[in-house]
């Protein structure tokens, strides 16, 4: 047999990649050796953007953030003359000495280098004049953008922060960085490109102001661990203020830690306690499931057996005897509120707590934003659904918290809460409104209203928040004071609260919405009505005259017919003992359903001796004693 002398196919293709690879090296070397060899003059130093990046202001116009310049001093070695006289000049102003500067340069071995970084405005514009009358040849500067924050701490969670490239790390310096942001690269006409956009902000500056100034010595007072106080438009949705505490300084913001920065109302997600039977009770009766006119009992606590015989018992603040929609929210009934759960089915309720919010983002466009925390209902257990109805099983924001609030106070027309204005060009023109999702209504228009009156006696004596009332505007309130879960033990903690305290005023047609939640406390008191309700109170008084609302108390009454006139004259008790002498027992009978008062009786008839005596402190761990006879004494 003749053997074949050729090449075999899989040689042919292996000698054809060497050839490959071997001329493509040649033309790296070649490219190589071209650019070594080029004249220096042929390389041109980097373009640098210059435009600035856009501002961040209140809905007033007042600057939040600005862009601020400095540069670094550069030098192109094959531009410059005579380096003695150039470093004579430039010497004195960017605070080197001469040789200092000449052995710079000549010592680099490279054409471009930077001879001093972070120079100043002033230094700039010297060495701007200098250039322009042709003393600094060679000499340029590359601008350096970076930020300034002219009100400092001041809603700091909310704007946030840019970095060392000026880009947005946090807040909306880094949700709306793409709008902020300067474009390029330079254009012939635009040669240092184009401005970044401004954000105006739904934010008052005197309303931030305010609110960080009453959040500040509420969390002192209480010393609690953190708080967060708001303000919103409930008609808009417009976050006119958000104090969040602990706070940081955005021009220091290396100085700060991770907590100080939390947009708080946006990221955090907790149990919100009572404040959430407003929701659980406007969902259970908005599906029919209960009337205004139901009825329930309250003997301390609500008590269930499962049919397989677990029995489940929730424990109320009182014996509030029975109780109807209204008396559950005035007196935050807890007992009430789990049997009013009881009248209705899991995927029912679940669905009408999801209608108003819960459960998902409310899509405000701040970053970090938390869906809260809703198991559904197939993960249920017997447990669960009179646990959600007083506000436990359940984490929420307080975004959530506003948004579902909005519901109640619109007549059912629910709005997404933002911080976000408009948006304009750098000429301050072509305004545009970011997108957000479209009212919907997810109440019926009386519910919603049933839901405000109640929340209107909420401050009457009789009310968890009378310490929120204000004397010439009625205002719907809704106390909570929640347990805090213990990492360490998985289960509630004994020491650990949540106090907080939502407000719609006025009550009739409500134009603002005021929520504060206050964490840890570790004072006096945890109790919502008594630590929370006074700041709402505190902030409510200064925001009705700056914001315009007319005072004098006007209260409407949104009933099916029914109008309860109060029979008996009832003693109010707040921080100072009054005189109770000659009260009857039916009279102080209502001073038994506040949660905040311990209150020993002792005898029938009208009250003839008291303790603390009239004038005297009552604090949280008073115990009131109260002896009655049956005989009228003299008042």
């Amino acid at each position: 047999m003749e053997r074949n002398r050729g090449l075999a196919p899989h040689r042919i293709r292996f000698i054809g990649f060497i050839f490959f690879l071997l001329l493509a090296t040649a033309a790296i070397i070649v490219k190589y050796a071209s650019l070594m060899l080029r004249p220096s003059q042929d390389i041109k130093p980097r373009t640098y953007l210059t435009a600035d990046r856009g501002q961040i202001l209140d809905r007033n116009g007042r600057i939040l953030a600005m862009p601020s310049r400095s540069g670094n001093v550069t030098v192109w070695r094959p531009q410059t003359g005579d380096l003695n006289a150039l470093a004579s000049v430039l010497s004195p102003i960017v605070g080197m000495g001469e040789k200092e500067i000449v052995d710079r340069i000549e010592l680099s071995g490279t054409d471009f280098l930077y001879l001093k970084k972070q120079v100043d405005q002033d230094t700039i514009n010297k060495i701007d004049e200098l250039a322009a009358a042709g003393l600094v040849d060679g000499v340029n500067i590359d601008p350096v953008m970076g930020r300034i924050y002219p009100e400092g701490p001041l809603a700091s969670q909310i704007i946030g922060f840019t970095g060392d490239e000026n880009s947005g790390l946090s807040g909306i310096e880094y949700a709306f960085d793409g709008e902020l942001r300067a474009k390029g690269p330079g254009t012939p006409e635009f040669p240092g490109g184009i401005a970044g956009n401004h954000v105006i902000l739904t934010i008052d500056t005197t309303i931030q102001y305010l609110l960080e100034e009453i959040a500040e010595k509420t969390l002192v007072e209480n010393q609690a661990e953190a708080l967060m106080l708001l303000a919103m438009d409930p008609r808009s949705g417009e976050i006119l203020g958000a104090a969040s505490q602990p706070g940081f300084d955005p021009n220091l913001f290396k100085e700060s830690n991770e907590q100080s920065r939390m947009i708080r109302p946006a990221v955090w997600a907790y149990e919100p306690g009572s404040v959430f039977k407003v929701f659980s009770l406007a969902a259970i009766m908005d599906s029919g499931a209960i009337s205004p006119q139901s009825s329930f009992y309250c003997n301390g606590s609500y008590e269930h057996t499962t049919n397989l015989g677990e029995r489940i018992v929730i424990n109320c603040l009182g014996a509030h005897g029975a109780v109807d929609p209204r008396r559950i929210i005035t007196y935050s009934c807890n007992a009430g509120a789990a049997y009013a759960s009881d009248s209705m089915g899991r995927a029912v309720f679940y669905d009408g707590i999801r209608k108003l919010g819960f459960g998902e983002k409310t899509n405000s466009a701040l970053p970090g934003e938390t869906a809260g925390f809703l198991r559904p209902p197939e993960r249920w257990s017997e447990r669960t659904k009179p646990t959600i109805a007083m506000g436990q099983e359940i984490a929420v924001s307080a975004l959530q918290m506003l948004q579902a609030a909005t519901a109640i106070a619109n007549d059912g027309m629910m709005v997404t809460p933002h911080v976000v204005l408009q948006i304009e060009d750098a000429s301050g023109k072509n305004p545009r409104k970011p997108g957000l999702p479209q009212p919907r209504r997810v109440l019926k228009p009386e519910t919603a209203r049933e839901l405000r009156s109640y929340m209107t006696d909420v401050t009457s004596p009789l009310g968890t928040g009378y310490r929120a009332g204000i004397g010439d505007i009625a205002l719907a309130v809704k106390t909570g004071t929640a347990q805090v879960i213990d990492s360490a033990t998985n289960s509630y903690s004994d020491t650990d609260f949540i106090a907080s305290c939502i407000a719609l005023l006025p009550s009739d047609e409500p134009v603002l919405v005021l929520y504060i939640v206050i964490v840890k406390p570790k004072g006096p008191s945890y109790l919502g009505g008594r630590i929370a309700a006074p700041p709402i109170r505190e902030a409510a008084e200064a925001l009705v005259s700056y914001i315009g609302i007319p005072r004098g108390r006007n209260p409407t009454a949104n009933h099916s017919g029914l109008v309860r006139l109060p029979s008996v004259q009832v003693p109010f008790i707040s921080d100072v003992m009054p005189d109770l002498t000659g009260y009857s027992k039916r009279q102080i009978l209502p001073l038994l359903l506040r949660d905040d008062l311990s209150i020993n009786v002792k005898g029938d008839g009208y009250v003839v001796r008291q303790s603390p005596p009239v004038g005297g402190a009552v604090g949280p761990d008073t115990v009131i004693y109260l002896e009655l006879d049956s005989r009228v004494p003299d008042r």
